[in-house]
């Protein structure tokens, strides 16, 4: 049975909650813990409906856009993202890549982040790149 909700594709979806920098200095942690933000940027991988983004050109993209603007680190863990396709009235499934990136000192809405997306966006042919940024505390 095919969900009836209508979903945007993940290259499609794009959710920002962000807090300003005095948002983030008034977080509260435990004694443990330490505010941050966290973003999460949501890759969809196929182009013209077939997986357009190789692992290949994805680790190229990686070294040549990702890594030089956020050399501290990341991670990346593969993903399958679905949504409802309002023309063909389907349900389309999308290998994806979904990169955590956490911030302590800068503000998560940076520049670098929108730099990053609009470079696979053109780079890729994508409509979008998801976003989602949340204020949480965190341990390493």
């Amino acid at each position: 049975m095919m969900p009836s909700r209508k979903l945007p594709p993940l290259s499609a979806v794009l959710l920002l909650v962000a807090g300003t920098s005095a948002g983030f200095a008034q977080t509260s942690c435990g004694s443990a813990l330490r505010p941050a933000a966290v973003a999460e940027l949501m890759f969809g991988r196929n182009i013209g409906g077939r997986l357009g983004v190789t692992e290949a050109k994805w680790s190229r993209f990686v070294d040549r856009e990702i890594t030089p603007r956020f050399p501290n680190g990341f991670s990346v863990v593969d993903a399958r993202g679905q949504w409802f396709d309002n023309v063909r009235k389907t349900i389309v499934y999308e290998s994806s890549k979904l990169m955590t990136i956490v911030f302590f000192s800068e503000v998560a809405d940076d520049p670098r982040l929108q730099e990053i997306i609009a470079a696979y966006k053109t780079q890729f042919k994508q409509q979008s790149v998801g976003l989602i940024v949340r204020l949480p505390c965190v341990s390493f």
